[in-house]
């Protein structure tokens, strides 16, 4: 892993962040999960999103996408609010590649067909081209000999790797990874950790909730420390490693060192 190479322009798209968050609030009933979090993302920027249990980062990451509705507030893409539903929400949706903790592989579809679907049906690309790049994606991540194989013959870290490609298939404008390792054994974490690294190294825009405090150094070039619901600070991995400035952020660093 290396340090981030620098924020690039985008070549397909307009100036201003790619992503926005404005004054974003959610209830799961009477449970305020989200408080008025406000975010901008630029294009090619990797952001790490990190917290204790319950702090409501995961909730975040699912919102951008709108896999979980909003009570309150904006979500942007590209300049372009999220719809609330229909045929327009999953044509935005399309654009915001999603990576699970549980992989969400469909298991009687092979690596290929996995990798292959969202493109021809969604995107209606020919089938052909589809699959050429398909085979791309999956020797960039590392399982190119596994095309033909389905889900449950593979390991948990070939898996997330697949989806990676799957997400990464149907060309999105950004990527978001809720907790992508935290299913996988230890010796299969660093297989999916540098695969992401790779993607950020490309200038991929990226919003990742982990735990893993190594991807977060090496990897973002910024950290957002999230707890009970709110955006509790933000700034460059080097200073909130070194310097938290919040009590909060000292506290959970302080434990984590400890461990």
């Amino acid at each position: 892993m290396t340090v981030p190479a620098p924020v690039p322009e985008s070549a397909d798209s307009g100036s201003g962040p790619l992503v926005e968050l404005d004054d974003v609030n959610k209830w799961f009933g009477d449970l305020h999960v989200l408080k008025d979090i406000n975010m901008s993302i630029d294009r090619g920027e990797v952001v790490v999103v990190i917290g204790p249990s319950g702090s409501g980062k995961s909730t975040l990451c699912r919102a951008i996408n709108r896999l979980e509705p909003i009570e309150k507030g904006v979500i942007r893409l590209d300049g372009q609010p999220l719809p609330a539903e229909g045929k327009e929400l999953a044509k935005l949706r399309a654009d915001v590649g999603m990576v699970f903790q549980q992989f969400n592989l469909f298991a009687h579809k092979t690596v290929l067909q996995n990798v292959t679907l969202g493109p021809v049906k969604v995107r209606k690309v020919k089938e052909a081209e589809a699959r050429e790049h398909a085979e791309r994606l999956l020797e960039r991540v590392g399982v190119a000999d596994q095309a033909d194989k389905y889900p449950a013959q593979l390991s948990g870290g070939q898996q997330q790797r697949v989806a990676i490609a799957r997400a990464l298939a149907m060309r999105p404008k950004v990527m978001l990874f809720d907790e992508p390792t935290s299913a996988l054994d230890p010796e299969m974490i660093k297989e999916v950790l540098d695969a992401m690294v790779d993607l950020a190294k490309e200038g991929m825009t990226m919003v990742v909730v982990s735990h893993e405090m190594g991807f977060a150094r090496t990897a973002a070039h910024r950290v957002a420390f999230m707890a009970d619901g709110r955006i509790v600070e933000e700034s460059t991995p080097d200073e909130f490693f070194t310097n938290p400035k919040s009590e909060r952020a000292k506290d959970f660093l302080g434990k984590i060192i400890k461990h």
